[in-house]
């Protein structure tokens, strides 16, 4: 037979005001309904009303849920008493490479099919490096000085002459664009073998002959992807890709 018993009851205390609408309260909201709660939900219209209430239970933030009578918290609270995982920003992780190699890998087979009519070319692996660059650039140039300061930790150039700890990402970027275009081969091509060379040579002695512990600039100075296998990548994926082109232009195959 179906089950007839009624479905649990939650109350939830979340900031709902003419200018500001509490995400996590939202968030709280479709979890309590995905774990099949019914949920009373309560509206704190006002800072007075937020104010007050949280000086009536004795908390800091909202939103609150109470499951039978009890308080279980905020949403990481409410996350943790269904047992699910709740995200810490300060542990290291590899989902922003894993996602960022993921999305230029599909774009490079994406553009060798609009050009070719098939994905499987030897200028999708070019594109796949050329856009992983770009992409990398585009994420260093969100915040130089927070890059700047991360790079300048390990990269061998930087800590000699600071100011290319500001030119690497441009640098970087420049010669991705490049190389997506297959244009200025002449530019490119040393660029993204100097900077590639330089930065594979810093992290392998940061990492593998110092034994130091550090996070890697490679995604933006704000990551906390740790330095090592990633940017190593990076930068042999970079000098890979501009002896393959020298060699390329030296034969005279062309980009």
């Amino acid at each position: 037979m179906a089950s007839t018993a009624a479905p649990r009851q939650a109350t939830l205390y979340r900031m709902v005001m003419e200018q500001h609408t509490c995400p996590y309260g939202l968030k709280a909201k479709d979890l309590l309904r995905r774990q099949g709660f019914t949920v009373e939900d309560k509206w704190l219209t006002s800072r007075e009303a937020t104010d007050a209430f949280k000086a009536e239970h004795g908390v800091k933030t909202t939103p609150q849920t109470f499951i039978d009578g009890a308080r279980v918290g905020g949403y990481d609270d409410l996350r943790r008493y269904f047992g699910k995982p709740v995200a810490d920003p300060k542990a290291t992780t590899y989902k922003p490479v894993i996602a960022l190699f993921g999305m230029t890998a599909l774009m490079a087979l994406a553009a060798s099919h609009a050009v070719y009519g098939t994905p499987f070319t030897p200028r999708a692996g070019e594109w796949f490096i050329a856009f992983s660059m770009a992409v990398l650039a585009l994420l260093k140039l969100q915040n130089v000085e927070s890059f700047a300061t991360m790079f300048l930790n390990y990269d061998l150039l930087a800590k000699r002459w600071v100011p290319y700890a500001y030119i690497y990402p441009f640098a970087e970027g420049l010669a991705g664009v490049l190389m997506i275009a297959g244009a200025l081969t002449w530019l490119s091509i040393p660029v993204a073998l100097f900077i590639g060379t330089i930065g594979a040579v810093s992290v392998f002695k940061a990492v593998y002959l110092d034994r130091r512990e550090l996070k890697c600039a490679c995604v933006g100075g704000s990551s906390n992807v740790p330095l090592g296998f990633v940017s190593l990548t990076e930068n042999l994926m970079m000098i890979a890709m501009a002896v393959w082109m020298l060699i390329a232009h030296l034969s005279g195959a062309g980009m």
